[in-house]
């Protein structure tokens, strides 16, 4: 067993994975490690480059998921599946600074602590050529980050860091999993305070490839907020569907006015068209609001998403009237009510995520 696993999330990331490799050869000489590196089944054969390398470098080791995807997740799968007692996360893209690692690993034997962090934050530390704009942004997301968890760490949204399995351990089951920042997900899940300390290094320019990083990512960043701010007791986008399907009641009976008061249509055809309008527009709320990661592209895709969202909430209204029609003669018609819609949004919220916004393969 090694002592330390450095676990890489990859997606797309061929050309680096080699690099990656000889730069912990060089930075981890001597100590005992392995490199987990996990791969969301990359169509530019990332995982086949990984598994040419282990065939002759056995520290090598390839986790690839097949109908899976999400650096956080992958970070949990792969610190999952190695035994080693402290686990290095970093990116594959080698823009965190590797030759730092034995000085985290002895900070965190050393100083018996949980975490230590790689900073750019802190004195010695730097985001190298970002530009203003995503300095700014960065900012503001870390001063988030830090209110979220109420914790003096100068660079909580870091993606590179060194953790004890321990720490790891009593968080796992109740991680989120949403998003980019899996140490944010770690800090503000750990039943205790962690033990950290920051280690500063400068933010180095991408080796090969392309970035990541675009309005997807900022969106699971407040996804992963919301969700740590409701402590998991309500999924996050339910709460946003939620939202949205109440703007789709004042939608709807705005429309019903119109039609059936001022243009003196049919009840029936006014409240087919009110009906009509209000699940389009909470389907086009919640593809671009709630299922952000998730949107349909391309006119096609649009459109079948939403003749699939209106055959759900149809069923989701047969729902609703069934269990109110069921408790009506028992509780009256304000609890029949309430349980029916409780039921109808939790369908239309449940089925049109496995269906209308399921996870596309990559």
């Amino acid at each position: 067993m090694a002592d330390l696993a450095v676990v890489v999330p990859t997606y797309n990331e061929k050309d680096n994975v080699a690099e990656v490799v000889q730069r912990l050869e060089r930075a981890l000489a001597g100590a005992s490690w392995e490199v987990v590196f996990v791969d969301d089944d990359s169509p530019d054969g990332t995982a086949d480059a990984v598994r040419a390398i282990a065939q002759t470098t056995p520290r090598v080791r390839l986790l690839q998921r097949v109908g899976r995807r999400g650096l956080s997740r992958a970070v949990i799968e792969g610190v999952l599946s190695t035994s080693s007692p402290y686990i290095a996360v970093m990116d594959a893209d080698l823009q965190h600074d590797e030759s730092i690692l034995p000085l985290m690993l002895q900070r965190l034997v050393g100083e018996q602590l949980d975490v230590v962090v790689g900073s750019r934050y802190i004195e010695g530390g730097s985001v190298g050529d970002w530009d203003a704009r995503r300095l700014r942004m960065s900012r503001l997301a870390t001063v988030a980050a830090r209110l979220l968890i109420g914790t003096a760490i100068a660079d909580p949204l870091s993606g590179f860091f060194l953790m004890r399995r321990e720490a790891f351990d009593l968080s796992v089951r109740r991680l989120s999993g949403e998003g980019y920042k899996i140490l944010l997900d770690l800090l503000a899940t750990a039943p205790q305070r962690l033990k950290f300390a920051e280690v500063p290094y400068s933010f180095r320019p991408r080796h090969a490839g392309e970035s990541k990083l675009d309005s997807a990512v900022l969106w699971e960043f407040g996804l992963l907020l919301v969700d740590k701010l409701l402590r998991r007791f309500v999924p996050s986008r339910f709460v946003l569907f939620s939202l949205v399907g109440v703007s789709g009641v004042g939608v709807h009976f705005s429309v019903l006015w119109l039609a059936y008061r001022q243009a003196g249509l049919d009840f029936g055809v006014a409240q087919t068209a009110a009906t009509l309008v209000a699940m389009t527009t909470n389907y086009a709320l919640n593809d671009w609001l709630t299922y952000h990661d998730r949107r349909h592209r391309g006119l096609s895709s649009w459109l079948g998403g939403l003749l699939s969202f209106y055959t759900i909430c149809g069923l989701g209204v047969v729902a609703n009237i069934g269990v109110a029609t069921a408790l009506f003669a028992k509780e009256g018609w304000i609890v029949a009510a309430a349980a029916g819609a409780l039921v109808g949004v939790v369908w239309n919220y449940a089925v049109s995520a496995a269906v209308t916004w399921r996870r596309p393969p990559r």
